[in-house]
């Protein structure tokens, strides 16, 4: 018998996300405004109720900011940021604007469609700006302060790594994104992860259950699993490893299984790649847009399609011209997935969901 590699085997540590450290120094930071001192260490409360605390690396207080940094750890995670200082400055923003948000250096500007923040602002995802809210807002109550507050985030040499990231494809520049929506950054080890989804399809064989499904996302899970009512023991940590599950489903078969992701990522599935991770694989646009035209789009929004920036501007160009988009990229999904478990006795069911947790396009096959 092999002897298993230390990377199946060592216990991989997890870290935080840029968008976790960014809210740390946001409350730091305006607790200095309010009271002026820095609480170090600073604790915040994640998504999903985690309490992690962040050592200060950073504290500065003027007349009319207040400034505190944290130097992100990734864990285990090879990450472009790990050790990145991220510093939030706040400052007293217009009365009634409630919480502004602005880049400093080293952090981006979206500049182009397609991506959750609208070009011109910076690249702050959704629940990292959410994040800093709920923390603006908790203190803003605590004394009684009207929160509102300009937020500036930067990362001392962001422009830099942000070369080393799919950024300047996807028409952020300036910078970094601030990213994450658990807070939390899983150690990424391919056979480690793979592993992890073998030992969820053993467990839910153990537990006689029939049909077990794998989302590429915390959203997509939360939708599949509503969708079929299934229990937390049916839902695979399957990531961007569909391949991984679907071979090993091959030889260990259940009833039925529940690939479940974004338009993005099921799109290539449909183009048959089996690894999902930006790194790995990408969306192929000439694939989408021969596709928009099967559906009966004209020239205008293939050519759209074929110069896009991300599946999802083709999704939202090509809603109305081809309104069934979703569903033929679950459909060739299917095909792909049936293709990896070959004769195998399980039934497969696509997913694809949107960004809001809505199941916009299907395809299954019936036993």
């Amino acid at each position: 018998m092999t002897q298993a590699s230390n990377e199946d085997t060592r216990q991989l540590r997890r870290g935080w996300t840029t968008g976790a450290c960014a809210t740390a120094a946001v409350r730091a930071a305006y607790a200095a405004l309010l009271d002026g001192a820095f609480p170090d260490p600073v604790q915040i409360v994640l998504p999903r109720g985690e309490t992690p605390s962040f050592a200060l690396a950073v504290e500065e207080l003027g007349d009319a900011f207040a400034r505190a940094g944290i130097v992100k750890d990734a864990g285990d995670d090879p990450d472009v940021t790990h050790g990145a200082l991220i510093i939030a400055t706040v400052r007293r923003g217009e009365e009634g604007a409630g919480v502004t948000f602005h880049a400093g250096t080293g952090v981006g500007t979206v500049t182009k469609e397609g991506l959750p923040i609208p070009p011109g602002e910076p690249a702050i995802n959704p629940v990292p700006r959410q994040m800093m809210r709920d923390v603006v807002a908790q203190l803003a109550a605590q004394h009684k302060d009207a929160g509102d507050i300009a937020i500036e985030i930067s990362i001392p040499n962001g422009e830099t790594l942000a070369g080393k990231t799919w950024n300047p494809r996807l028409g952020i520049v300036g910078g970094l994104s601030i990213l994450g929506t658990t807070g939390i950054v899983h150690p990424f080890s391919c056979s480690a992860w793979i592993h992890s989804i073998h030992r969820g399809i053993d467990v839910a064989k153990a537990e006689g259950l029939t049909h077990v499904a794998g989302a590429t996302g915390s959203t997509s899970e939360a939708a599949a699993q509503k969708l079929h009512g299934l229990s937390d023991q049916a839902m695979l940590d399957m990531g961007d490893f569909v391949g991984g599950m679907l071979k090993y489903l091959r030889k260990h078969p259940v009833e039925r299984v529940t690939i479940a992701g974004g338009f993005g990522k099921m799109t290539k599935l449909a183009q048959g790649f089996l690894d999902l991770h930006s790194g790995r694989s990408q969306v192929d646009f000439d694939w989408l847009a021969a596709a928009v035209k099967s559906l009966g789009a004209d020239e205008s929004i293939c050519e759209s399609a074929r110069t896009a920036n991300t599946a999802a501007q083709v999704l939202s160009d090509a809603a109305a011209a081809a309104p069934g988009l979703a569903d033929y990229v679950a459909g060739q999904a299917l095909s792909s997935a049936r293709n990896t478990l070959r004769n195998a006795p399980v039934l497969i069911d696509i997913a694809v969901i949107d960004r809001a947790g809505a199941v916009i396009g299907r395809a299954r096959e019936d036993g």
